[in-house]
């Protein structure tokens, strides 16, 4: 998602023409996107008022509309996790030199959801965890799958669950998706948060991210809320 990037899709919006991007979306590729995985065999109970969940898998866009759609949610951020905070910007974690990933801060009532389920659509809907240092058309470190545990709790739920779904072969590749103990997050810049509620006719957005939030709908319609909450107020 570099500033290239941006300018690319801008073009292909162009270049399009008259071509169906809704069509594009049923590419083959993204024709199966969204496979519900089986749910965490280790989901405790929690009776925290609010919890925080750290995740990294690819553009922020994506994961942060996904997850503005799931009931239980409050506020989700994109950011930046896993470098310094001078290099925390945009323009600069794009290089891929600042140890930072894109990352979403996900804050939500495990009272209504539960960070087992958080997981689940995150594994399901939000990100494949086979890619390593990339997701669909992003390259780079800054796009790893990165679950960032907040508490012993989170870590037990998340290492337990990887191998569940490892030892069932749930996916044909291995899962690559990294497991560590939570480090500062830094919000992105205001024009990033949200980016999927405020365009969503952005050629990026249709192709690659509103699949997954319709894929959200269709496997968690229990979990699934037509009203995102944003973190900038009414779009």
């Amino acid at each position: 998602m570099s500033v290239q990037r941006l300018a690319r899709w801008g073009l292909a919006a162009v270049l399009l023409g008259g071509v169906s991007l809704a069509a594009l979306r049923m590419s083959p590729a993204q024709a199966d996107v969204g496979v519900v995985v089986p749910a965490p065999a280790l989901n405790p109970p929690d009776t925290a008022a609010s919890e925080t969940a750290l995740l990294s898998g690819g553009c922020f866009w994506g994961l942060q509309g996904v997850y503005e759609h799931v009931k239980g949610v409050t506020k989700v951020y994109a950011g930046y996790a896993g470098g310094a905070a001078d290099t925390a910007q945009y323009e600069v974690v794009s290089t891929g030199s600042t140890g930072h990933a894109e990352t979403v801060q996900i804050m939500f009532d495990p009272k209504v959801i539960s960070y087992a389920q958080i997981l689940q659509i995150y594994f399901s809907v939000a990100t494949d965890p086979t890619e390593l240092n990339y997701q669909g058309p992003d390259t780079g470190t800054q796009y790893r799958g990165e679950i960032w545990y907040e508490s012993p709790e989170q870590a037990q739920v998340a290492k337990a669950y990887i191998a569940q779904l490892s030892a069932a072969h749930v996916f044909s590749q291995p899962i690559v998706t990294k497991v560590d103990p939570a480090v500062p997050f830094y919000q992105a810049e205001t024009y990033h948060q949200d980016f999927l509620v405020r365009h969503p006719d952005y050629p990026y957005i249709v192709y690659n991210d509103i699949p997954k939030v319709e894929a959200l709908q269709r496997l968690f319609a229990g979990l699934y809320r037509a009203t995102p909450v944003t973190v900038l107020g009414a779009s």
